[in-house]
Parts: structure tokens; sequence; C-alpha cells
């Protein structure tokens, strides 16, 4: 189960797993996010082709704004899977 949270510093911290069942809360609320934002992934354990769709469809509204979505606290897992797919080119990962 995927939790989405507002960390203290107003970054959306992702808690979980954030997979295909979760795709339609987790899109609801990067719909809310209008300008650029730090996403903590700390606290998650795994992320679905359907997760990296909701990610990559808020970067791109984003980008056509002037903003982005910042990534921070990959794990080593999910850090190679953004890597293989070429995600690392696309987002700013911290």
């Amino acid at each position: 189960m995927l939790e989405i949270k507002t960390g203290s510093e107003g970054e959306i911290v992702l808690e979980g797993r954030f997979d295909a069942s979760q795709v339609d809360k987790a899109a609801a609320e990067f719909a809310k996010i209008d300008s650029t934002c730090i996403v903590n992934f700390e606290n998650l354990s795994y992320i679905s082709s359907g997760g990296l769709s909701v990610l990559l469809s808020t970067e791109k509204r984003l980008r056509e704004k002037g903003h982005n979505l910042r990534l921070k606290g990959l794990n080593s897992h999910i850090r190679e899977l953004f890597a293989y797919a070429g995600l690392d080119k696309v987002f700013q990962i911290d």
C-alpha cells in the first residue's frame, strides 16, 4: 500500500509500494502539484511501471511551465531501475 504525505519542508513523501493498484490515488495527488517539488523516496520499497508513468506525466506537465520534480532518497533497487530505463536523464535525482 502506498502512503503519500507532505513532509515538514513541503516535499511529497512516498511510503510503501507504488504499484498499479495505487496509480489512481497517486495521479490525483500529483495532479495538485503546480510548481517545482521534491519527492522523497526514502520509505518507498517498490515502484511499478504505472508509478513511473505518474511521475513522467507530472514531470512533463511541470516542464511545460518551467518547473520540475526533484527526486531524493531512492534506494539502490529503485535507483538502478531509473538508470536502466534512462529516467536518471529525465529527472533530477539527489
